[in-house]
Order: structure tokens, then sequence, then C-alpha cells
């Protein structure tokens, strides 16, 4: 039995490589999750079969909560709009840190029950060789240090330094997970909790690894407690102070920590498939975050501690011209006689619901004979591949999505390029300005095509706060408005001709 449970786990693991590896390319991706849910499964009911399962009297409850858990994960699943996926991967990922915590804690519990019980079984023993009373040979085996056993002795060193590294990484990845879903889904506007909050989050950090340390060799609940407390409280510090241009960084961050924290788990309670999935997932999300936060010209500690996109206040000196604009209709029409088109979403389009419009337009501008093509940035939207996945949804080729360093030399060479949504990701400030707060952060040419027409609301900045200087670039033309009316009027001028 143990070798089909074994060889059950390692086809779990094969398969979840296989379904990552396919979830890198758009066009496998569908094909990716369904190999990754399969191994899902698989490890998820064989585990029911492994021997150290077979002695709990739990079962049934176990069986209640995966049907509870799933049922409302397939109906919010099916029902969450394109709009709120970031919101739902951020909350979905905050589970599976604080699963992985929980697991620690479990086995932390575990271990201090299993102190005092092993205190009593060496003292039956010696009351009965030596022939004295119980609390004489308690006495007796204290006097000896035997009293002195901790979870470090219970579980085994290697066993429990994992343990307990995996209750802080998961600790930290649930808790800051949930703050960046409340961030994304409207329900937090704040950037700080306590007056000088990153030396609050140095402290509550320091807090949390000497209690860590002292969880090692404890006996006591309650510095497993504060351990705990302390790890969701950091996790909590560490995300409030993330603005909305730093989300996609933040949430690959905490997809890989919790990642390592169910490896770390995995190996605590001997378990082969959460040791390789995790490993797995902790490794792809850590390359992940560096690529994001290479794509913005920044460290990941400047990411946690610098606070960028945060503060929503004006940054560098003031733009030298005016803001342009046109009218929908005419916008349309500069499209509709162009040769090459552009077009960069951003999260804007996501919050108008813009995609389904844009798309119908760039129908209509191919049936004229323009060659249009779509250019992402890697930080673009809420969450990496937020555009991308809308685009799918939208029913937007695949062979028409284009990365920034694919597409960057093209611009110069386009006739229109379209912005809707974006900002940061377009500013030539982070290219030509040295004084500016991006500047260094690689970003779409857009401003050196012959003409730009960018879609947004209002004449404010973007979430970092800084100015966009090529909203009043020569070649620039502003078309304000709700990105999906504006689209519509775009549909409309073009169909007219």
């Amino acid at each position: 039995m143990n070798f089909i449970v074994q060889l059950s786990y390692l086809i779990a693991a094969v398969l979840f490589i296989l379904g990552l590896k396919a979830m890198s390319s758009p066009k496998t991706a569908r094909r990716g999750i369904v190999w990754a849910g399969v191994g899902m499964v698989l490890a998820t009911l064989v585990t029911f079969l492994h021997p150290a399962v077979q002695g709990l009297t739990n079962t049934i409850l176990i069986v209640i909560g995966i049907a509870v858990a799933g049922g409302l994960a397939w109906w919010s699943g099916r029902r969450v709009a394109m709009t709120e996926m970031p919101q739902m991967v951020a909350l979905y990922n905050g589970m599976g840190g604080g699963a992985a915590a929980a697991i620690a804690g479990v086995e932390m519990l575990r271990a201090l029950r299993m102190l005092p019980e092993g205190l009593q079984s060496q003292a039956q023993a010696l009351a009965s060789d030596a022939g004295i009373s119980m609390a004489a040979a308690e006495a007796a085996l204290r006097a000896e240090g035997a009293g002195s056993a901790n979870i470090a002795s219970a579980l085994g060193a290697d066993v429990a330094i994992l343990a307990i590294l995996g209750a802080l990484i998961g600790t930290v990845a649930f808790s800051g997970s949930l703050i960046a879903w409340a961030k994304l889904d409207g329900r937090m506007k704040r950037n700080s909790l306590v007056p000088g909050q990153k030396y609050v989050n140095l402290l509550v950090f320091v807090l949390a690894i000497v209690f860590g340390i002292m969880t090692f060799f404890t006996d006591s609940i309650l510095v497993v407690t504060l351990f705990f407390a302390l790890g969701l409280l950091f996790g909590v510090f560490v995300a409030v102070p993330i603005g909305g241009a730093d989300m996609p960084v933040i949430i690959s961050l905490f997809n890989a920590l919790t990642g390592l924290a169910v490896g770390f788990e995995g190996y605590a309670i001997g378990n082969p498939a959460m040791i390789i999935a995790g490993t797995v997932v902790g490794a792809a999300g850590t390359l992940l975050t560096q690529l994001m936060a290479k794509a913005m010209n920044r460290s990941i500690t400047n990411v946690l501690f610098a606070g960028f996109g945060a503060d929503t206040q004006s940054a560098g000196e003031a733009l030298e011209g005016e803001m342009k604009d046109v009218s929908a209709e005419d916008a349309g029409i500069m499209m509709a006689y162009a040769e090459r088109v552009i077009i960069v979403p951003g999260y804007g389009m996501a919050v108008a619901q813009a995609q389904h419009k844009m798309w119908e337009l760039v129908e209509l501008l191919q049936d004229r004979g323009v060659e249009v093509k779509f250019a992402i940035h890697p930080v673009a939207g809420r969450m990496p591949g937020h555009m991308n996945v809308l685009l799918a949804e939208a029913g937007v080729p695949y062979d028409m999505i284009y990365d920034m360093e694919d597409i960057n030399e093209e611009f110069a060479m386009t006739d229109v390029a379209v912005v809707i949504g974006a900002n940061d990701v377009v500013n030539p400030a982070a290219r030509d300005d040295a004084a500016s707060p991006i500047y260094g952060m690689p970003i779409l040419n857009v401003d050196e095509a012959e003409n730009v027409l960018v879609i947004k609301r209002g004449r404010g900045a973007g979430f970092s706060g800084v100015e966009n200087a090529l909203f009043v670039g020569d070649n620039t033309r502003m078309v304000f408005g709700d990105g999906q009316k504006v689209a519509s009027g775009m549909v409309q001028a073009v169909k007219g001709l």
C-alpha cells in the first residue's frame, strides 16, 4: 500500500510540473490547469490511503470540509468577473499560505502534547523499576533534565526548523494576501497603520524571528501562539504600504512564499507531493517576482519598503505643455485610415470592462486592411498576466498579443498607438528624466509612434503619482471618458465610414 501511495505522489508531482510548464503560455494554459487539477485530485485522494491517516477518527469531517470548500471554490470561480480576477488570485493564494501555516500549527500542538506524555511514560517506567511514587519519579526526571524537553526534541531538529520556517512564511503570505485582496477590492485605502511604519515593520520582523527561535526550544503553547500572531501581524504591516503600481509584484511574491511554505510543511509531515509542488511553485513565483521587479527597474526590497505606488500625490516637476483632446469619433476615423495600429491596454481597460468593445473595434479595422497588434507590459494590470487574461476572454487571438521586448521597436513604424487605461508603463519620463521616481523603468515606447491616442477617464496621474509626459506630447491626443463608452464611439465612427 505504501508503494502505491508513494507512486501516486510521484505521478501527482509530475502532473504539477507539467501543468505549471503549460501555464507559461496562453496557448497551453487551459491544458496546464487541467493537468495540475488532476494531479491535485490524485494527491488528495491517495492521502486517504496513507498509513498515517488510517487511524484518524475525523475522516468524515475531512470529507465534508473538502466538499464544502470545493463547492465554494467552484461557485466563486464561475461567477467572478474578469475585472475581479486579481482579487481572487490574491485571496486563494492567501488560503494556500494559511493552510501551510495551519499544518505547522497542528504539528507543533502535537509535539507539545507529546512532551508531557513522554515524561509520564518515562516516570511510570522509573516508578516501577525504583519502587517509588509517580510524583517522585517525575521530580527525579525533571531534576535530570527530562523536564526541559521541547518542540525540537519531539519533532526532531530538522523537522522543527522547517515547520517553524513554513509557519512564519505561511502566516506572512496569508495575512499579506488578505490585505492585498482588500486593497484590490477597494475595501482598504490606507497606506500606513502606525507612525513610522517602516521601523515598526522591522521591529515586528525581529520579534517574529526571536519568537521563532524560542519556539524551537519551547514547551509553552503561549510562545507558539505569540510566534504565529507576530507572523500574521508582519504580513499585514508588509502589505499595507504597497500601492497599486506594485500589486503585480507583491502578489507574485506572496505566491512564491506560499509555495515555499507548502514545500517546508511537506517535509515536516513527510508528503513528497507537497514538497515537490511547493518547491516548483516557490521557484516559479520567485523567478516571476524577479522578472517583474526587473521590468520596473526596482529591487524586491525597494518594492516592500519604499512604498512606491502608495503615494497618490504628484511627484516631480509640473509638466510643460497642455493636453490636447479629441472626440472618440475623430479618433476612430484616424485609426480607420491608418496602416499600422498598436493597442496598449492597462488596468483602466479592466475597470471599464472595455476589452470586448476594443476587440470589436479591432475586427472592424482589420476588415479595412489595418494591421493591428496588442502590446503588453510585464506589470500591466494588477496581477501577472492580467491583460492577457482579459484579452483572451474577449476573444483576441494569442498571436496578436506581444510582450514589450518583442514589439517595442515597432512603435517607431506605427501610424497610431492607442493607450487605454495604462499610465506609468508608457511614461517617457522613465527613459528621459533622470529626476523622475520611475527613471530606469523599462517602458513601452508609445511616444515614438506617429500619432498617439490616450483613452483616459480624467486628467490625474497614475497609481505611482508621477505625471505622464506622454499626455502633453506634440503627437498625443487625449480621448477623455469611460473606456467602454469611448470604444463604442470609435466603433460607430468606423462603421459609419
